[in-house]
């Protein structure tokens, strides 16, 4: 009896034990299924998180390139200015002058050098449009018929342009606007308007034939005969204004540029007088068809945009000095 009480209690203990074992064993089963899982979502998901930013650099890449190309042309616009003008390759432009109408060409008294406004432009044009400027001079009344024949590629002599010239020769854009003013002797109190000059038949006018001052003296101050003896004829301005100090004649008409040019070397002798009797509009001129034209004119148009006519004036009409020595 007792030993098959013995028995039946080691049974149940074995069955005890057998159990107990299985679930010691639940946990440690539910506990690695629990732990791997958890570790592996754990990791991918950072990995998955980490990829999405990188996603968006494409986007971010395509974007910057458009974020400079507007600023592209913005600068290069100033370049192509310079780039759009024509290059003339190194051809040698024939340009004429006078020498005569200071301060826009003549011969400083001085270096004995021909300077003037005129020189400075045209020099600048050509090194813009690169060409090479072989000077040369004639004289005024033949400067026209000249260039129309083509004797010379481009003209200057402060010349107005007018209907009547653009039958003859071609014009380029005007590079200068001026008014004539009467330039008298610095004692002159007889007169100081057109009128009271053209009331007073016994003065006198110096001009040079052809010019627009010729003409506005005519038609604008005496009686619109260019027979008129009060009218005295010179072959350039300087000579009638030497006849002017002289007392030979009473007035010239001259732009209000070379008027400063010419009282600047005879402070005490000469003045300006009266109102402005014109405005005037100076080119250059070219043989009729000239393939010169247009590349002067986007050179000038060129330099009246970048400010270099403006230093032009007044390096030639406000820090030239005439009378230095």
């Amino acid at each position: 009896m007792k030993g098959k009480l013995l028995f039946l209690i080691v049974l149940i203990s074995l069955i005890l034990a057998a159990c107990g074992t299985e679930e010691a064993a639940t946990p440690e089963a539910a506990v690695l299924p629990s732990d791997v899982p958890t570790a592996e979502p754990t990791t991918a998901p950072v990995e998955v998180a980490t990829e999405p930013p990188a996603a968006p650099e494409p986007t971010v890449v395509p974007t910057e390139p458009p974020m400079p190309e507007p600023a592209e042309p913005v600068a290069g616009a100033e370049v192509a200015k310079t780039l759009r003008l024509p290059d003339l390759e190194g051809r040698t432009v024939v340009a004429v002058t006078g020498n005569d109408y200071t301060p826009l060409n003549f011969v400083d008294p001085l270096t004995g050098e021909a300077v003037g406004w005129e020189y400075d432009a045209v020099n600048e044009i050509c090194r813009r449009l690169n060409c090479q400027v072989d000077w040369q001079v004639t004289a005024w009344d033949t400067m026209i018929a000249a260039v129309k024949e083509g004797q010379f590629d481009i003209g200057m002599d402060g010349i107005t342009i007018t209907d009547e010239r653009k039958q003859e020769v071609d014009f380029s854009d005007p590079y200068m606007l001026s008014q004539q003013f009467m330039l008298v002797r610095a004692d002159e109190d007889r007169f100081t308007t057109a009128a009271e000059f053209g009331a007073n038949p016994d003065l006198l006018i110096g001009s040079q034939t052809g010019t627009t001052n010729f003409y506005t003296a005519v038609y604008e101050v005496l009686d619109g005969d260019e027979a008129n003896p009060r009218i005295k004829l010179f072959e350039n301005f300087g000579a009638a204004v030497q006849a002017l100090i002289a007392g030979d004649v009473d007035m010239v008409l001259m732009d209000a540029a070379s008027s400063k040019g010419y009282i600047g070397a005879n402070p005490d002798e000469l003045k300006l007088v009266g109102d402005p009797l014109g405005s005037e509009e100076f080119g250059f001129i070219f043989t009729p068809e000239s393939d010169l034209v247009s590349p002067f004119n986007a050179a000038i148009q060129s330099m009246k945009e970048d400010g270099f006519l403006d230093h032009l004036n007044t390096r030639w009409f406000f820090l030239y000095d005439p009378s230095a020595q």
